[in-house]
């Protein structure tokens, strides 16, 4: 593993601090910003979600995380030539701009198109499903992210089923990380994603949000957390009988992220980089600030 930062193919990021990665979901039907960037006829608006890049960007996003299916619980999947033409326009628009891209992408083919139009690295959330997405990252000299889900996300949520969550966990990501090592792709390159909402409980999902330096620990690889405006962070903070949605997940959403790279995450992926950013920074102040003192209460 390269400790300087996250291998990809266009260099290294640096995780020290550790990075925020911005959404983008380019479809019609993602939980929080579904249709945000696509006409009424399901067209992307490539302006605007561009726009939308950039300004992420501006915010203090590290990367963009392009994505064309919704892997929402009980989604349905997307034929690869859609998710091609809704991704694909995007992912070049914003390589020309310089932004560092991730493709997030179960299918091989999707990501091959992606690297080929100028994204650095395949978030693939179902962990390798696709035979040939090994190949792909490989060739490409690609950064990986592995997620851990069991099953589709069709029928994820009736797979929720663990003996022990965490050594579980850990044990499936690390089988998916050593399939691709043993494939050709760079130890640096690969971080791995707990999956949180992805088959789990809200309870087991918080859970994986504060155990980032377990799973490196016991997986050898960075860990990437992504909890924003997810429903488990509703049912546990929610001060109603009902969750409200997650457009009114926002102070949740930075209290997870600032937690989960407390905890040792490398990466957090967000929808609110602004507000992220700033909670993060002010986290690291507040630590420097009592490191600095010569007295310890």
């Amino acid at each position: 593993m390269d400790e300087r930062g996250w291998r990809h193919a266009r260099g290294v990021l640096s995780l020290d601090p550790p990075a925020v990665m911005g959404i983008l979901n380019v479809t019609p039907d993602s939980f929080f910003d579904g249709g945000r960037w696509t006409r009424a006829d399901h067209s992307v608006d490539v302006a605007a979600a561009v726009a939308h890049a950039r300004r992420l960007v501006d915010e203090g996003a590290a990367l963009v995380d392009v994505g064309g299916e919704s892997t929402r619980p009980g989604s349905a999947p997307v034929p690869v030539a859609e998710e091609l033409r809704r991704v694909v326009p995007i992912v070049e628009a914003l390589a020309d701009t310089g932004i560092l891209v991730s493709i997030d992408t179960r299918h091989a083919e999707v990501a091959r198109a992606a690297l080929g139009a100028g994204a650095a690295i395949v978030n693939d959330v179902s962990g390798l499903a696709d035979p040939e997405m090994v190949g792909v990252v490989a060739d490409g000299g690609a950064g990986l992210v592995l997620g851990h889900l069991r099953g589709t996300p069709a029928d994820m949520q009736e797979r929720i089923a663990f003996a022990r969550l965490l050594p579980e966990v850990a044990e499936e990501l690390g089988a998916a990380a050593a399939r691709a090592v043993a494939g050709g792709v760079d130890p640096g390159a690969v971080l791995i994603d707990p999956g949180i909402g992805f088959g789990k409980t809200p309870r087991q999902s918080a859970a994986l949000v504060a155990a980032s330096s377990w799973l490196r620990a016991k997986t050898g690889h960075r860990v990437l957390v992504g909890a924003s405006r997810k429903s488990f962070l509703g049912r546990l903070a929610r001060r109603s009988a009902q969750d409200e949605g997650p457009e009114d997940r926002l102070v949740p959403s930075v209290v997870a992220a600032v937690l989960a790279t407390q905890q040792g995450a490398s990466v957090v992926r967000v929808h609110d980089v602004r507000a992220t950013v700033e909670a993060l920074a002010l986290a690291r102040t507040i630590a420097e600030c009592y490191a600095a003192e010569d007295e310890v209460p």
